[in-house]
This record gives structure tokens, sequence and C-alpha cells, in this order.
């Protein structure tokens, strides 16, 4: 059975970190998936790939999968640079803005 272990990266649709900090065990699939002939639905056979285990931390989940004879693989995050700027939107209504209001 193998799985990766990894931390989930923060979702394209919002600005915030939520669920990002804990690290996920997730098995790969050991079949490949096939389209249902009548609904047109993709399915497989494999319910592990179902199975998506969290921990608090990176060697909580190597551990586990360790313990259990689990074959992981663990992929570190990509980290990136904070994005603040100073002063950023407030800056917009301070009383002493650097340029002129326009509009």
């Amino acid at each position: 059975m193998r799985a990766r272990i990894y931390q989930p990266a923060k979702t394209a649709m919002s600005s915030g970190w939520a669920r990002t900090r804990h690290w996920v065990l997730e098995f790969m699939p050991e079949n490949a998936r096939r389209i249902d002939p009548l609904m047109g639905w993709t399915s497989s056979d494999d319910t592990q790939a179902q199975v998506k285990i969290r921990f608090e931390t990176r060697e909580e989940a190597e551990e586990y999968a360790r313990d259990h004879g689990i074959d992981a693989d663990v992929f570190e995050p990509k980290q990136r640079k904070p994005n603040v700027r100073p002063r950023g939107y407030a800056e917009n209504f301070a009383h002493d803005r650097r340029n002129a209001w326009t509009h």
C-alpha cells in the first residue's frame, strides 16, 4: 500500500490559511478509474483512495505510516513569502496620504 504525506496548500478561492497547518496522509490509487457506461460518472473499486488522515505534525504522520506498514512518500511544502504591504488598504483612508485624493 503506497501513500503520500503532505501539507495542503491554501486554496486559490480564499486568502486564508485555515486547514493548511496540519499534515495529511493520503493513499495512492491502486486501480485506474473508469467511466461508467450508463451515467458517464468516473468510478473506482479502490476505497482506500477516499481515505485522508490528518495529523498535527509530519513526525506523527510518518510514525503512523511506519507502525501500519505503509510505504509513504513525504512531500515538503513550498513556503511562500508573505504579501503584506505596510499600511496596505488602510492607506486609502489615511488623513496623511502621500498622494492627492483623485476621485
